[in-house]
């Protein structure tokens, strides 16, 4: 052999045979590169700049980013890549008493007059599914159950009683197949005021496992016992006047920043409740600072629609304290008067939390230290983040408009994205069997396609 040095250039090729000590140690070298790879990736942590950047910790837990034109996108990750439901509305004459949760006893609740006020989601999300591109008129195809129900407002106007709306429930529920079927799991009730799944009486017992409906994330019975659910339940925003909420001018235009009278201001009712005892003390001593004006719902002194809105958009921030219940209507009506809205309520629960940083749109405030501290932080937050922050909720806002889910951005294009996600494909209970060639059966063996109404419930 010859002593020479062997030049190695890029075009040279050896022909010296690879052996299996060769591969062996092509191999060894390859897993202490690995190695001491992954620990000099662990001795030093990245640069301060990809830990503290926004947009980095976003895209790494999921958040949802916004469209070209400031729309909210949902994330991939549990929802999937784009809508695909199949949604099955009751009609209201294919159950007997399912006209009586809508219209009442006498049938003479007006649908109208259920349209209005806080409570209106369970009249519009009926009403927009029936219209919805989702809704299929075959029950064997569906995804989910709708069950059209304006409960609350038909109990309002007198036209059922508690006992007779538990009683109408029950019957309603029983005359179901697909119901019972599944255990309720695949099927969706609206209950739109602080009372949440309450209204039905016997709701732990019959539909414990359905999907709710509800601004209400935390309204407990008198055995403490809460019908919402995070799992399963969606929590929706509440019903704001479309005169405020409709595209082009709206009743009441936002006022600029340096127009507005008041700092702060809360527009509601006392109700006995301690937080809204404390704002209305609080005015009466800071008087140029908190407006707190005494609400009148009848006589010479009562506030109009109008005029509720033009104090509500008279200050840079609005209260939302907690009433009889966590929830208030008024944390989304600030967001058409443009004020920021400043939580009190320290359980409350709010809706797309998926899509939607409220870190960026509001401020949530300890319930228990309502005083002067509270203005004195109010007043220190500098005008143009006030106008950053009313910019994002600007964005945003779109999610509590109850609009076709057609639409780029609204209450039920999102409500659509929250019951995907919901979707099991397993809907069998408890008291559903099958048999070897998939055949669904109860217990006493009849299948499915032959069960009759009326059907036990739990």
């Amino acid at each position: 052999m010859s002593n020479k040095p062997r030049i190695f250039s890029a075009h040279s090729h050896s022909n010296t045979p690879c052996t299996r000590a060769h591969q062996i140690g092509a191999l060894l070298l390859i897993a202490a590169t690995f190695f001491f790879t992954r620990l000099f990736d662990q001795s030093f942590p990245p640069p301060c700049n990809l830990i503290t950047d926004r947009s980095s910790r976003d895209a790494d837990l999921h958040v949802a980013k916004t469209n070209g034109g400031g729309r909210p996108l949902w994330p991939e990750r549990g929802y999937g890549s784009h809508l695909s439901l199949k949604i099955y509305v009751y009609d209201e004459n294919e159950i007997d008493g399912l006209k009586d949760l809508l219209y009442g006893r006498d049938g003479t609740v007006s649908t109208n007059a259920c349209l209005k006020g806080q409570w209106g989601s369970q009249v519009k999300i009926h009403r927009l599914l029936l219209e919805s591109r989702f809704r299929t008129r075959k029950k064997e195809e569906a995804d989910l159950f709708f069950v059209p129900s304006y409960v609350k407002c038909v109990r309002m106007l007198g036209g059922l009683n508690d006992k007779e709306i538990n009683q109408t429930y029950v019957k309603v529920l029983s005359q179901m197949p697909y119901f019972r079927r599944s255990g309720g799991r695949d099927h969706i009730f609206v209950f739109p005021s602080g009372a949440g799944a309450h209204l039905f009486r016997s709701w732990a017992t019959y539909i414990n496992r359905s999907i709710i409906l509800t601004p209400e994330g935390d309204r407990t019975d008198k055995k403490d016992t809460s019908a919402f659910n995070t799992w399963k339940d969606i929590i929706i925003p509440g019903n704001v006047d479309d005169g405020m909420t409709k595209t082009g001018a709206t009743v009441v235009q936002p006022l600029p920043l340096l127009k507005r009278k008041y700092l702060v201001n809360y527009l509601g009712r006392a109700q006995k409740k301690t937080g809204r005892l404390k704002l209305i003390e609080l005015s009466k001593q800071y008087g140029d600072k908190l407006e707190c004006p005494e609400l009148q719902f009848s006589g010479p002194n009562k506030l109009g629609r109008v005029e509720y809105f033009q104090h509500l958009g008279n200050a840079k921030f609005c209260f939302a304290p907690r009433g009889e219940s966590s929830w208030t209507l008024r944390f989304y009506e600030s967001f058409f008067v443009e004020c920021v809205p400043v939580i009190l309520s320290d359980q409350v629960e709010l809706p797309f939390q998926n899509v939607v940083d409220y870190t960026q749109i509001s401020i949530k405030w300890p319930s228990t230290v309502i005083g002067p501290e509270l203005l004195e932080y109010l007043a220190s937050i500098p005008d143009d983040v006030i106008e950053g922050m009313i910019a994002h909720g600007r964005q945003v806002r779109c999610l509590w408009v109850y609009a076709p889910d057609s639409e780029p951005c609204s209450a039920m294009q999102a409500v659509m994205w929250e019951l995907q996600r919901k979707v099991r494909l397993f809907h069998q209970s408890a008291e559903t069997f099958w048999l070897h060639n998939g055949s669904i059966v109860n217990r006493n063996l009849v299948e499915f396609t032959s069960w009759k109404p009326p059907m036990p419930l739990p």
